[in-house]
């Protein structure tokens, strides 16, 4: 929950190079969008973003998708990641779902914890302060 706006939080979430470390090329705020997302030999992925509602929702579905620390390098392709935002009195909330990801598969201690970082305090960092640093080691 933060005390920004629905629009502001929407903004934020659709700012992918201001909350995630790594390298992010192509466009990341309309539908339609594709774009690649890369830190070191770790991981690659590429997003289209499936479903845009200002205020409301953003989805983005996984093109393709390399996990250096997987058996299953390939184990987010197809998979989704669902930002649902809503009002609770004065306060916003952004609820993320990574569908797809459950504890079958080999990264999800691993990427869970890492969404953990990315949406706790990284993602809400830009929303409430406006603040671009994502990884605070770099």
């Amino acid at each position: 929950m933060v005390d920004q706006s629905a629009e502001e939080a929407f903004g934020a979430i659709n700012n992918v190079r201001g909350w995630w470390s790594g390298e992010v090329e192509g466009a990341t705020d309309f539908l339609g969008a594709e774009f690649t997302y890369r830190y070191k030999d770790i991981h690659y992925s590429k997003q289209r973003v499936v479903e845009f509602v200002p205020g409301k929702r953003v989805t983005w579905k996984v093109l393709e998708g390399y996990l250096s620390f997987s058996k299953d390098r390939e184990e987010w392709k197809g998979t989704r990641m669902v930002f649902d935002i809503s009002k609770r009195g004065d306060k916003t909330k952004v609820q993320f779902t990574h569908l797809g990801l459950v504890p079958q598969v080999e990264c999800y201690g691993a990427c869970t914890d890492g969404w953990g970082f990315y949406i706790k305090d990284s993602l809400r960092n830009l929303i409430r302060l406006g603040k671009e640093k994502p990884n605070p080691n770099e």
